[in-house]
């Protein structure tokens, strides 16, 4: 029996709710759970359709790169998620997907404003859209300089204060504490992508929403003073 099996559970259970949340088409996107304690992490094998993965199929990576058990090609993104992991020590999960909404901005190179309190309930600004990468980087090591451009434009910030971002030309990644909260953001920056598009049709000039609010909403839920949701026992 694998030694991983919880881990490789979580990471399953977050990549089959990507297609069930209509994050994804195709095989678009993955999701890894880490066991920082082991040093690992478990994320998708490469190209496989999600009605066919079993969670024994999850591929456990650890934190140097080698596969450590698993008889599939880990995702392609792997070394993405790698990279994140190495940066962030607060996060246990990252999600990537090419959810229709959110990859709009990407695409476009636009940051998403935070244009009202739902936006505000997980991020404590826009939604950051990284720099476009360069020919080196495209052809160098991409995956790897796809998690630099990443960590690149959040430095000094507090992942978790920004639980994802946008990459330029390309889609979103999310993150969070669990596996679990990663999915949750990635499907709240999809809600939050999809409410600015049509905000922005019915108001092109509509301007952010105002601090005090955007502080109000994300400081109930996030930091010290939090005190929205029930008390952790």
């Amino acid at each position: 029996m694998s030694v991983f099996k919880e881990l490789k559970r979580e990471a399953y259970e977050a990549n089959i709710a990507l297609p069930r949340e209509g994050l994804i088409n195709l095989t678009f996107g993955n999701a890894s759970a880490a066991d920082r304690a082991a040093g690992v992490f478990a994320i998708k094998p490469s190209g496989v359709g999600y009605d066919a993965m079993t969670a024994e199929d999850m591929v456990v990576v650890d934190f140097e790169g080698a596969v450590v058990e698993g008889s599939m090609r880990p995702s392609s993104d792997t070394p993405t998620h790698r990279r994140l992991f190495l940066a962030y020590d607060s996060i246990g999960g990252v999600v990537h997907t090419h959810s229709t909404c959110a990859t709009s901005f990407a695409q476009a190179g636009r940051a998403i404003p935070n244009f009202g309190t739902t936006h505000a309930d997980y991020f404590c600004s826009f939604v950051p859209v990284t720099r476009k990468m360069t020919k080196a980087e495209i052809e160098g090591e991409y995956e790897w300089e796809t998690g630099n451009v990443i960590v690149e434009c959040l430095e000094g910030e507090d992942p978790l204060s920004w639980p994802g971002i946008l990459v330029n030309r390309h889609a979103p990644f999310t993150w969070g504490k669990s596996v679990a909260k990663a999915v949750e953001a990635a499907v709240a920056l999809e809600c939050i992508a999809d409410m600015a598009l049509k905000s922005l049709q019915l108001v092109p000039d509509l301007e952010p929403i105002e601090a005090v609010l955007l502080n109000k909403h994300f400081f109930r839920k996030h930091g010290s003073t939090a005190y929205y949701g029930q008390p952790v026992a």
